[in-house]
């Protein structure tokens, strides 16, 4: 593993988080014309409302009905496109339209939240060899609610009326496999056209990444893939025996390898400094060319295998980007794939020029902390690339790239950055700001119509009037480029 770092200076950053700060909306081109593959620009063309009065309360710093880390809490397929969130009577609603501006039409699904946990979110799912939509939701370390539409619903959308009857029951199990307790669901769909569930046993800081498989109209366990084992030593002396590995994403490229990067969290948070910060550390990367079943490392070493010999702390050549327990470096940031299959991620924590011990993360992240881009060439080397805006948030940015690998990061509370590929991704400017939308917190993203369409669709929720004050639940679009 070579890292190669290409971090601004001191003053640099200071003089480019003051230019962002003042920065506007950049100008936007006139409808249908072009602009040049290394310009970076975003135009919103469209902002309509799902619910006027969505679920509200803050857990854990965010909204049950807008993390980052949902995938997908909004997605676009054949020509149509679906939301999911909570009402302010903690019902489970799914709305689709039809693209590229009809008008949203809602279900209510028979299910309501059962806790005010924003890692209760709702997950949505399509496999494509029956078009049924899937939906997994309120979870933390607890059975799932599991959903699937009828067959044909999301391939042949406009044979459905989009009436509660083309949804099942609500079940415990997925389709009767038994997940036991989980958090984290996320779907992904293979190159073979299988649908993938990807989901943690166990809890922070002592659990496990699984996998389960939908083919052939049924559900089937995989297993799991990685291990809560191994002693990891903190700066400090301290020995921790277990952890999770938190993924910042998990995503198929278009010639089949699946990604992973992740940073592991220890269970004994006796390895911090201090009580107040977090004890996420190192970012790891690995990937598999048969759909998840074997792991290789960077190096292209055979590490784990899912339902056997799992990844664990001590598999050789993992971290990509080593970092200490101290930095109140975040999970499930973000992660993206470009044209070039490249993989690409995004990571957020204090710098050691600022503080070598977190003691507060939520204060000292929001004074000090930094997002880096790291990304992967296809000799095996990482980069880094500090982006010279401040989130000035807790909380986590999406990444995505446009038709000609321009990066785009959705910050929190809705601001958007953008480097070109002509620069290797340095030259970070603000291209909407953090005030414009009104959004709290983190936000989702429909990255399939990214890919399909070059437009991004951003699903929001704005800041309320109070503590649970039920508050508006949008979709902002935008054109990039």
């Amino acid at each position: 593993m070579i890292l190669k770092a290409r971090v601004a200076s001191r003053g640099f950053l200071v003089a480019m988080a003051l230019t962002a700060i003042v920065a506007t909306l950049a100008t936007a081109a006139p409808a249908g014309r072009a602009h040049a593959a290394g310009s970076v620009a975003v135009t919103r063309t469209a902002d309509t409302q799902l619910d006027p009065t969505a679920l509200y309360f803050v857990s854990y710093d965010g909204l049950v009905n807008n993390d980052s880390f949902q995938q997908s809490g909004i997605l676009s397929y054949a020509g149509y496109q679906y939301a999911a969130w909570y009402t302010a009577d903690r019902n489970a609603v799914i709305a689709r339209r039809r693209l590229p501006s009809g008008s949203w039409a809602t279900v209510k699904l028979p299910h309501q939240l059962s806790t005010n946990d924003s890692h209760n979110v709702i997950s949505l799912g399509v496999s494509p060899a029956d078009g049924r939509l899937h939906i997994a939701m309120d979870t933390h370390d607890n059975p799932v609610y599991y959903v699937a539409s009828v067959a044909g619903l999301l391939s042949h959308p406009a044979s459905h009326p989009w009436t509660g009857a083309d949804f099942g029951a609500v079940q415990r199990t997925l389709g009767g496999v038994d997940l036991g307790s989980i958090t984290y669901p996320q779907f992904l769909v293979t190159p073979t056209g299988a649908l993938q569930l990807s989901y943690r046993t166990g809890a922070s800081g002592n659990g496990t990444n699984e996998l389960a498989e939908y083919a052939g109209g049924r559900w089937t366990k995989l297993g799991r893939w990685q291990s809560a084992t191994g002693n990891y030593t903190g700066p400090n002396g301290v020995v921790s025996t277990t952890r999770n590995m938190y993924l910042h994403g998990i995503d198929y490229t278009p010639s089949g390898r699946l990604y992973a990067t992740f940073t592991w969290r220890e269970g004994n948070t006796g390895v911090l400094c201090a009580g107040g910060g977090l004890s996420n550390h190192d970012t790891g990367y690995v990937y598999s060319d048969d759909q998840g079943r074997t792991w290789h490392n960077n190096a292209g070493t055979v590490v784990g295998a899912t339902g056997g010999s799992a990844v664990s702390l001590d598999s050789p050549g993992l971290v990509v980007d080593p970092l200490g327990p101290d930095h109140g470096l975040m999970n499930q940031e973000s992660q993206a794939v470009d044209s070039a299959g490249a993989v690409h991620a995004l990571i957020s924590y204090v710098p050691g020029r600022f503080t070598q011990c977190v003691t507060d993360y939520q204060a000292d992240r929001q004074r000090y902390g930094h997002t880096f881009l790291l990304s992967r060439a296809g000799n095996g080397t990482w980069s880094k690339v500090e982006i010279p805006v401040q989130s000035g948030s807790t909380q986590r940015s999406k990444l995505v790239f446009d038709r000609y690998d321009n990066a785009y990061v959705i910050m929190p509370f809705g601001r958007i950055v953008a480097a070109t590929r002509a620069s290797g991704w340095t030259d970070w400017t603000q291209v909407f700001g953090a005030d414009q939308l009104g959004a709290f917190g983190e936000v989702d993203v429909d990255t399939s119509r990214v890919r399909d369409e070059g437009v991004f669709s951003v699903l929001y929720q704005r800041k309320s009037t109070g503590p649970t004050t039920p508050s508006p639940i949008r979709v902002a679009d935008f054109r990039l480029g």
